[in-house]
């Protein structure tokens, strides 16, 4: 339906700074975004603005300098690192004679480039139509014309009312399969928790390294790469924790400040892995000068998709691009795991991730010593079972001593299973 620019195409870039910090963006991330579209910037044109102008966002002379920009460079493209209204797309084409793309057309872009799964390429199409819905009326050039040609005269839908017609129709058909794709992960979760298996997930500002560090922790073989939204769609692998047994850890797509929500809305049934986790690891950039910023972003993302009660624990990595920073585990006055500072990269700090989410989701353990008569092989065929013997012996008259270490739940379920009260068995409790 639309001319869509080509990765690769030459691009001029505009920036404007406003004082208000809502309104403001990073021109660096400007620019890594742009990079990890494949496009190559050919000018910059940067300005200062109290708040946006109704016609070209930008004032009219500055309009004028990115249109000679424009032809000076012989850019296909202008790409503004902020939201554009479907007027001001429209003026500024006009004007400058090429495609003219916005901060969320340019992100849509690169999440086109990185769907691999069925269902994310179905989520990109949704949040693509979704945009594209405000911008119709550009689509074409014979928008407002009747339908014409035998049969067709007279009174009738313009063609601007078939083509809305037919993106309606297209968005409720995407909502319908994403729908089923949704209903297949919820009994995959009901079963996870049925099992009562723990699940962890990474989330975190986009580049900040959970690909690496999923990959590190799982052998996955994740692609992973130093550019924005590296990573769209979730995967779940499972992982061995001491005390705790089998957990599913999640990698996510990252976040971004100021995040479309047409994408938030498009990736809610990804996104509600991060709203069911039992524990988010919330991987942060400590390298990167705006880490503090980046946490309130992810922080503020994880209030729009409710996830914001979720219990976190704070993975600083990057240390290895920190002057004399070491790896460790920081923790609160409970002595609960706050903070792990690890290198994903090397593979340096990992064993004290793995101990800080034992802490975390083992921290309701049962330490008993129980002795078992001979006629109670059912309690002790069960214990087998459940991998909770740390040490084992007889005594004199043939009963079994065993010292047994298992998570509450799984002590309290086995109370329910066994003929007498499992409390009677329980010699010493350490």
């Amino acid at each position: 339906m639309f001319d869509r620019y080509e990765a690769g195409e030459q691009a001029v870039l505009v920036h404007i700074d406003f004082p208000d910090e809502s309104s403001r963006e990073d021109l660096h991330e400007l620019q890594m975004l742009v990079s990890s579209a494949g496009v190559n910037a050919v000018g910059l044109v940067t300005g200062s603005r109290t708040s946006p102008s109704a016609k070209y966002f930008v004032g009219s002379g500055k309009a004028e300098e990115i249109a000679q920009q424009v032809q000076i460079s012989g850019a296909d493209v202008v790409i503004f690192n902020h939201a554009l209204s479907p007027s001001q797309e429209r003026n500024l084409e006009k004007l400058c004679k090429c495609r003219v793309l916005d901060r969320t057309g340019l992100i849509l872009d690169i999440f086109a480039q990185r769907a691999r799964t069925h269902e994310g390429k179905l989520q990109v199409e949704l949040a693509q139509l979704r945009h594209i819905s405000t911008r119709l009326i550009r689509g074409w050039t014979h928008l407002e014309r009747q339908k014409g040609g035998i049969g067709l005269r007279g009174p009738g839908e313009t063609q601007l009312e078939t083509d809305r017609r037919l993106l309606r129709a297209r968005i409720d058909h995407i909502l319908r399969r994403l729908a089923k794709v949704q209903k297949q992960r919820e009994q995959g979760r009901r079963a996870r928790n049925r099992a009562e298996i723990p699940t962890v997930s990474l989330v975190g500002y986009t580049n900040a390294g959970k690909s690496t560090l999923f990959n590190t922790l799982t052998a996955a073989g994740v692609y992973a790469a130093d550019q924005l939204f590296a990573t769209l769609d979730p995967t779940l692998r499972k992982i061995q924790l001491q005390d705790v047994g089998p957990a599913i850890l999640a990698d996510t797509v990252g976040f971004i400040r100021h995040l479309p929500h047409d994408l938030v809305a498009a990736f809610k049934a990804t996104l509600q892995e991060t709203q069911e986790a039992d524990l988010l690891l919330h991987v942060v950039d400590y390298a990167d000068e705006q880490y503090k910023d980046n946490i309130d972003q992810v922080n503020q993302v994880l209030d729009e998709i409710d996830a914001g009660e979720v219990p976190q624990l704070t993975i600083c990595n990057k240390i290895d691009l920190l002057e004399g920073m070491t790896p460790r585990i920081d923790r609160d006055e409970d002595g609960r795991p706050i903070r792990v500072w690890l290198s994903a990269q090397q593979g340096v700090g990992t064993e004290l991730l793995f101990q800080a989410l034992t802490d975390c989701l083992g921290r309701s353990m049962v330490q008993y010593q129980l002795r078992i008569p001979p006629n109670e092989g059912k309690l002790r065929g069960a214990l087998y079972n459940l991998h909770c013997i740390s040490a084992e012996s007889y005594a004199e008259d043939g009963d079994w001593v065993v010292d047994v270490r298992m998570p509450a739940k799984d002590w309290h379920r086995l109370e329910k299973n066994v003929s007498q009260e499992l409390t009677s068995f329980v010699v010493h409790k350490h």
